[in-house]
């Protein structure tokens, strides 16, 4: 890779890049939908894992690593591959030293999305334009880390600069929502809102993990759970706590929707004796039980207007080994290939059929399921909410070019792209708002292509006008955040 080389501002040698100000826009058209319509807009970033902590303390990043590499298991799982020693991706080697690790093993992610998100990274917001590679990684790293120690470059300063009107963090309904009352209290411009992520009440099949969750339920609600019916009371308490402190959206993380939302008589008194430990300390219909829980949830997302988000289909913690030594969110998650639709559509079906299913987001993992998703998402839209069945951006492994242009493509040929939602970052990171970019530029790219190859009107106003809803205005509209 030859480079061109001219001086910056900056210090650092800019090289001639494939990313320019058209990159991935291939035709006249997609250029000025990008341009003209897509890129100024703000970014609501509805679901994301951002340390709400880092917000509210306006945290500023020490390092390079700190900010980039800690927490980004997708770079941890490339490194693996490419026959890296753990100890220079998670273990205790310097900063600097796996930065430097990280920087020699970019320029064979080729043809991999961390190859784009790096570079789009480092060039906003650090105004690097320079290939990352072994020989650049000490003059990037000392300049990046320069630019962090500045006011510009604090957690709340990078979420301003990203043009960001709002982000929707993931909590557990354990959480006290500190950070969130200061960031509130502090007038903040960017809105920063709790989202309710109940997994762990989900987790029947260990006995001793739920009854120590249950029991900090129990004391962060103020209700003894001794039955069934004291759980949801629990469980709408949290609901309460975190309306109050402006949440509006829920989310949830399961393999598989359950195969049943049912809650009986039975299903009552086995909870009540499995909390009692009288009866078997293992549950005997788990997939029941977080069925009704579900159900009971969804009743109570939609009294409060919330919009409830499914994420469905990961294979988690496949590497037992390196489960037990790193934990989860280490890198070891891949896509399973469980049947979706038919538990999927019988949930939605229940909520629906007493006119109790709120706004909802389904998101699969395996590309297989695009058409399947995109299908059910028509099934519940009763003519009522616009769009009030969405069917989610591309996920995780989905979560790049090809992905995010079948999801387009699926929800095109099988639904109503025009209500479409848009894209969220799903990131730990700070520096990961370039992903929006990167989706305004594909979905440009994918517009202005038909426009120009007569499968569009070639109306610039027209689809613009459906560009700038799919980037920001349905969003906006469908979460009305106050």
């Amino acid at each position: 890779m030859k480079a061109v080389k001219n001086s910056t501002s900056n210090g650092i040698a800019k090289t001639e890049m494939f990313l320019t100000e058209n990159f991935l826009l291939q035709s006249k058209a997609a250029k000025n939908l990008y341009h003209n319509y897509a890129a100024s807009l703000p970014i609501i970033d509805y679901h994301n894992h951002l340390p709400p902590n880092e917000i509210a303390e306006n945290k500023k990043f020490c390092t390079l690593t700190e900010i980039w590499l800690k927490g980004d298991h997708y770079k941890w799982r490339a490194m693996r591959t490419l026959g890296i020693n753990e100890k220079l991706i998670t273990g205790n080697a310097s900063d600097e030293v796996k930065f430097k690790t990280w920087a020699a093993c970019v320029p064979q992610t080729v043809r991999n999305p961390l190859f784009h998100w790096t570079y789009m990274e480092l060039k906003d917001p650090f105004g690097i334009n320079s290939y990352l590679n072994a020989d650049t990684a000490s003059e990037i790293y000392t300049r990046c880390n320069e630019l962090l120690a500045g006011d510009d470059f604090s957690a709340k300063a990078l979420l301003k600069h990203f043009n960001i009107e709002m982000v929707c963090t993931t909590d557990d309904p354990c959480d006290d929502l500190s950070s969130h009352k200061k960031i509130a209290a502090d007038n903040y411009q960017v809105k920063v809102l709790p989202g309710f992520r109940p997994d762990k009440v989900f987790n029947i099949t260990n006995r001793e993990t739920f009854i120590v969750y249950l029991k900090k339920l129990e004391k962060v609600s103020g209700i003894e759970i001794k039955n069934f019916d004291s759980l949801l009371q629990a469980l709408q308490q949290r609901v309460n706590y975190f309306h109050d402190a402006g949440c509006r959206i829920a989310d949830h993380g399961l393999l598989v929707m359950p195969s049943s939302c049912e809650l009986n008589i039975k299903l009552e008194n086995e909870f009540e004796l499995f909390l009692q430990k009288k009866d078997a300390e293992v549950f005997s219909k788990p997939d029941n039980f977080i069925g009704a829980v579900l159900n009971q949830l969804g009743k109570m997302y939609h009294k409060k207007g919330w919009v409830q988000q499914f994420h469905l289909g990961p294979l988690r913690n496949n590497n037992s080994r390196l489960f037990a030594k790193l934990g989860p969110d280490s890198g070891f998650d891949s896509i399973g290939d469980k049947p979706q639709a038919q538990h999927l559509s019988t949930f939605l079906n229940e909520l629906d059929k007493t006119n109790e299913l709120t706004k909802t987001i389904i998101y699969n993992i395996n590309p297989a399921d695009n058409e399947v998703f995109a299908a059910i998402t028509g099934n519940f839209n009763g003519g009522t909410i616009k769009g009030k069945v969405q069917y989610g951006s591309g996920w995780w492994f989905l979560d790049q070019m090809d992905g995010m242009e079948k999801q387009i493509n699926a929800l095109s040929s099988i639904g109503i792209i025009s209500t479409f939602i848009g894209m969220l970052t799903d990131s730990r990171s700070f520096l990961s708002f370039p992903r929006h970019e990167y989706f305004r530029r594909i979905l440009c790219n994918l517009f202005g292509g038909e426009m120009e190859k007569g499968l569009l009107p070639n109306d610039e106003k027209w689809i613009g006008k459906i560009i700038q809803d799919i980037c920001y205005y349905n969003a906006k509209e469908y979460f009305n955040f106050k």
